[in-house]
């Protein structure tokens, strides 16, 4: 690239600006805006995909790049719906995150904004750090000290950002602790590996034992390597590159001598983003090569239980259940059919569609804590569409929508039982009763 290329970027520095090509795959048609959360709670131009493609393209024509770019571009949540709507196939998803990268490297934050991240990302892909907060946190709620300082209100007037950290904490319980190794039940049928995850790991430890317990019970060995970390997935969201690759590569390292077939992935963030990891890591001679063949190896818990078909009985259950779409399963991974095929295959449950399933709950990583104002709109929008399906339960397949939804709807002062999806079929494989799903909160 030349001097003269370089500084007709504008905005953005010579390392992976916005790809022009992909910015000129799009034909301004507005398929995206009925789709895009910000641009439907405040119908700006800006606020939309083909908004924000504009400023894109405005920052390589020379444009410098502005707190009003910026703020255009944090307002997305990345939940890649329009990516689904739209005709053209436009990689905003990409574009997005390249985006994000340049912002991450060329703009001045606050140092309002620099604390509340560098917290941020000092706890939340740290999976040892995230469980040593979890004894605090579970005084805190045996003690009520929590709901006490909720009520006050005084946190929202003071620091709104720790507020929304508070309401979306879910009730800790006692930590399941898996084995490097569970079995199939049964004959073998495949080898794969397991990532545990950061948010899930911690906060919802029951949701990787039923994992583990709904894959042995299909004749899969489940391997979960014990050093295997953060997959990187809010860093990459959030523009933080060199970190994400430090992750990736842990990953790979991790799982390339585990002698699996595939990686199960129970968490939508990070599917997308294991997903992700050739282009993450096109630029690095020693992983490029490892990351495509490690991508292509990587199946969402749906995904692999739909492939290999089902094994182990199915018990009945006497439920109505609301399935919710998380946007990184969705848009991000084009899977919908599979959980649906599962929850249908369980005797006994009636399914029930959401009214605006496409548009995203407002949780979407860490935007729920970095602007908890649209954030807590999307919330109730999506509370409201969800209560009225009359669901007994809801059902999703990413931590951080089970924890948004559930905050909600307890906000509305409406009940609903929260489960994983994998929390289904476990219940339907061992027999239990329905009504610990019924009752099952977060």
């Amino acid at each position: 690239m030349t001097d003269i290329d370089i500084r007709n970027l504008g905005a953005f520095d010579e390392h992976n600006p916005p790809d022009q090509q992909l910015l000129d795959d799009c034909v301004h048609c507005g398929f995206c805006l009925p789709t895009c959360p910000t641009y439907l709670l405040w119908g700006e131009e800006m606020d939309s995909p083909r908004g924000r493609l504009y400023l894109m393209k405005e920052g390589l024509e020379g444009d410098p790049m502005s707190d009003s770019m910026v703020q255009h571009w944090d307002n997305c949540l990345g939940c890649m719906s329009c990516v689904t709507a739209c005709p053209s196939g436009v990689r905003y998803d990409t574009l997005i995150e390249q985006t994000r990268a340049q912002v991450e490297r060329n703009h001045v934050r606050t140092p309002q904004e620099k604390a509340l991240r560098n917290l941020i990302f000092a706890i939340f892909p740290h999976p040892r750090r995230l469980r040593a907060v979890r004894g605090p946190l579970r005084l805190l709620q045996r003690t009520g000290l929590d709901r006490r300082l909720r009520r006050t209100g005084l946190l929202d007037r003071m620091a709104p950002h720790l507020a929304a950290m508070e309401r979306l904490t879910p009730t800790i319980t006692s930590a399941e602790t898996l084995p490097e190794l569970v079995p199939a039940v049964g004959e073998r049928r495949a080898v794969v590996g397991m990532l545990t995850g950061c948010v899930q790991g911690a906060f919802f430890p029951g949701v990787n034992a039923a994992t583990a317990r709904v894959l042995a019970a299909e004749g899969c060995d489940v391997v979960i390597p014990p050093d295997q970390g953060c997959c990187g997935a809010l860093s990459v969201h959030n523009g933080r590159e060199r970190e994400a690759q430090a992750y990736a590569r842990r990953i790979i390292d991790a799982f390339e001598d585990a002698g699996v077939e595939q990686i199960v992935i129970n968490a939508a963030g990070c599917g997308s983003t294991l997903k992700d990891y050739a282009r993450l890591l096109a630029d690095d001679p020693a992983y490029a090569a490892k990351a495509a063949a490690f991508e292509g190896r990587v199946r969402d818990i749906a995904e692999i239980l739909d492939e290999l078909g089902p094994v182990a009985e199915r018990h009945p259950l006497d439920l109505t259940i609301a399935y919710h779409d998380a946007c990184h399963l969705a848009h991000a991974q084009g899977v919908r059919t599979q959980p649906r095929a599962l929850l249908r295959g369980i005797p006994g449950i009636e399914l029930r569609e959401i009214a605006e399933g496409e548009i995203c709950c407002g949780s979407a990583g860490i935007y729920n804590i970095l602007n908890p104002e649209p954030a807590r709109e999307l919330g109730e929008r999506k509370a409201r569409n969800i209560v009225a399906t009359g669901a007994e339960v809801l059902v999703t397949a990413n931590p951080g929508c089970l924890l948004q939804v559930a905050s909600a709807i307890t906000a509305q002062g409406h009940q609903l039982g929260m489960a994983h999806l994998v929390e289904v079929l476990d219940a339907s494989i061992s027999g239990s009763s329905p009504e610990g799903l019924r009752t099952r909160t977060i």
